[in-house]
């Protein structure tokens, strides 16, 4: 079966969607790297939950990120903390815009992705997360200014 660029762009997004949230669930439950990647790809990708199905994901492009993410995790940390505002640090944003940095970071750091596409397609993650909120905006400012820091060739 020949998967198209369209297929293959919506599984890299809903890769990135599900390092966020698996992110997020490593640093809340205390579960290894390992555990939460099998967990996600055994019954996540592609799973149905009331009436809605769950896009599949691209299992490399997760894995690489999640990888990356924990493997880089000291350097995707204090990237992000220098793009914040220095009264909030890390530690003091939301668990999941902390997990969503360190997914885009991820991403950033393995350098073969444009920076425009991460930033979109983390400020729309960011966009689902918070529909309301002016976090997507947020979240732009903060990956914008790690990109120029760790893709400075990029720019």
């Amino acid at each position: 079966m020949t998967i198209s660029n369209n297929q293959r762009r919506k599984m890299r997004s809903a890769a990135r969607l599900y390092a966020v949230q698996a992110l997020f669930q490593m640093e809340s439950s205390g579960q290894t790297v390992d555990a939460v990647i099998v967990e996600f790809e055994d019954h996540r990708f592609g799973a149905v939950y009331d009436e809605a199905e769950m896009n599949e994901g691209d299992i490399d492009t997760f894995r690489k990120l999640m990888e990356r993410a924990v493997d880089d995790q000291a350097a995707i940390d204090q990237a992000t903390d220098r793009a914040l505002v220095a009264k909030w640090p890390l530690g003091r944003i939301d668990p999941t815009l902390r997990a969503l940095f360190r997914a885009a970071g991820a991403e950033m750091q393995e350098k073969s992705t444009p920076p425009k596409v991460i930033i979109t397609e983390f400020v729309d993650i960011a966009g689902a997360f918070f529909p309301e909120g002016k976090e997507p905006r947020f979240v732009n400012a903060v990956l914008d200014h790690m990109a120029h820091e760790i893709m400075p060739e990029k720019f």
